[in-house]
């Protein structure tokens, strides 16, 4: 199949210069079912994007729709801001005896905001202000958000470069193996905080992604997470752990931090915690940090009761059984020894990745967005990351088939070599 671009009209005439996505996939979607989309022409698209992780259960999830649409119908409350409702308590219920109790974990349950970004932007004034300090410690390559607390401990030079104003009190170490293994874990950072001439202030907090996303797959072991969250104790900063899009399962398992066996002071999760798509954010924090004053920090659509039906639709439907982490984990094999084969082939490639989050790299940083131009001409949503592009990013949702997952891996084969 290959698909020609429609007149995209009003697109670009109206709407703003800004708009990303829809310029590497030309197309107008009109449906959508699982882990396929259609466009006003009929053409059908194999889905490995999942928008962006916020798609874990698929595109109009048959079990979570249900559950959304009879609480409409109830006329059930919509727009609640913080107060209390039945939606928010069988959401808190639910998320409570499914995902924390099980694994031990004793989170108070903050709700910052609709998005990604709200909840980074509440987790490091949360810190600031159980410390006192105003520096918080993040990684090369990071992403956090697009806010301007967000931006000052994300990495990428253009998404900081459009704040417009300097980003202040962040300051980036090197994330897991950005020396090639050349040097000791946290040599540089320790020596910092043990030196009083360093100019390091005090950090509040160290904020990390388990999985670097947009900043090129970039997987941290999980002795290098244990040895972070030992540093954070020995030197009194908080550990925050940025799992908006590698949460929910993305990893294996609903935390991606539970591999390493850590317990991170605070935690944040968007994109798949509501499961159908729908805006919603969570901050995680142990019960001794909940020093909040009563709407210290709030925001009108913190209260999305149709995100927390579908919530907790998710929990009940695929989390209670412990079978959603090991189908991942298979699914994630299968990608895993595609890839092997394709590198096989293409010795300018190599790949890493975990659970159904994975990554391939080439030589040559335009063959990227190369093959993910070729494949959305054969039908296959690919999107690229890292600081220059240069990685094309593997993100189907949890519930793609074992068919669906080998059909769209034979489409990256292809595409890798006739991108060659």
């Amino acid at each position: 199949m290959t698909i020609t671009p429609p007149a995209l009209s009003v697109f670009e005439t109206l709407e703003s210069e800004v708009r990303s996505y829809c310029r590497g996939w030309p197309a107008v979607f009109d449906r959508a079912q699982g882990a396929r989309l259609t466009d006003e022409d009929g053409h059908s698209y194999l889905d490995f994007f999942a928008g962006a992780g916020s798609l874990n259960y698929g595109h109009n999830n048959p079990v979570l729709k249900r559950a959304l649409i009879d609480y409409i119908e109830r006329d059930g409350i919509t727009h609640g801001l913080d107060m209390a409702t039945t939606a928010k308590r069988a959401f808190l219920e639910t998320f409570q005896n499914v995902i924390l109790r099980p694994r031990d974990l004793p989170y108070k349950v903050m709700f910052p905001g609709p998005t990604g970004t709200n909840a980074v932007e509440s987790a490091l004034k949360l810190a600031r202000k159980v410390k006192g300090r105003e520096s918080v410690v993040s990684f090369t390559n990071a992403f956090h958000g697009m806010s301007l607390g967000s931006l000052a401990v994300t990495g990428n030079a253009f998404k900081r470069a459009g704040a417009g104003i300097p980003l202040v009190h962040g300051t980036p170490m090197p994330f897991d193996n950005y020396f090639d293994g050349t040097v000791p874990d946290f040599l540089w950072f320790e020596r910092l905080l043990e030196d009083q001439g360093s100019g390091l202030n005090k950090p509040a907090a160290v904020i990390v992604e388990t999985v670097q996303g947009e900043g090129g797959i970039n997987v941290a072991r999980a002795e290098w997470l244990r040895a972070l969250q030992e540093l954070c104790h020995r030197q009194d900063m908080l550990l925050i752990v940025d799992d908006i899009q590698m949460g929910c399962g993305r990893t294996g398992g609903f935390f991606s931090f539970e591999e390493a066996g850590i317990v991170p002071d605070i935690v944040t999760l968007s994109k798949s915690i509501s499961g159908y798509g729908l805006p919603m954010s969570l901050c995680l924090f142990k019960p001794e940090l909940d020093i909040w004053e009563p709407g210290e920090h709030n925001g009108t659509f913190r209260g999305n009761n149709p995100a927390f039906v579908t919530a907790a639709a998710v929990l009940d439907a695929y989390w209670a059984d412990g079978q959603m982490e090991k189908q991942t984990l298979a699914r994630g094999e299968q990608v895993e020894q595609t890839l092997l084969a394709i590198c096989a082939e293409e010795p300018t490639a190599q790949f890493r990745g975990r659970g159904l989050v994975w990554g391939m790299e080439f030589e040559d940083k335009a063959r990227a967005s190369a093959v993910c131009a070729r494949a959305f001409e054969l039908g296959l949503l690919l999107e690229t990351s890292g600081p220059q592009s240069e990685v094309v990013k593997l993100l189907p949702s949890l519930t793609i088939t074992p068919e669906e997952l080998d059909e769209g891996l034979r489409t990256l084969a292809r595409c890798v070599r006739e991108t060659a």
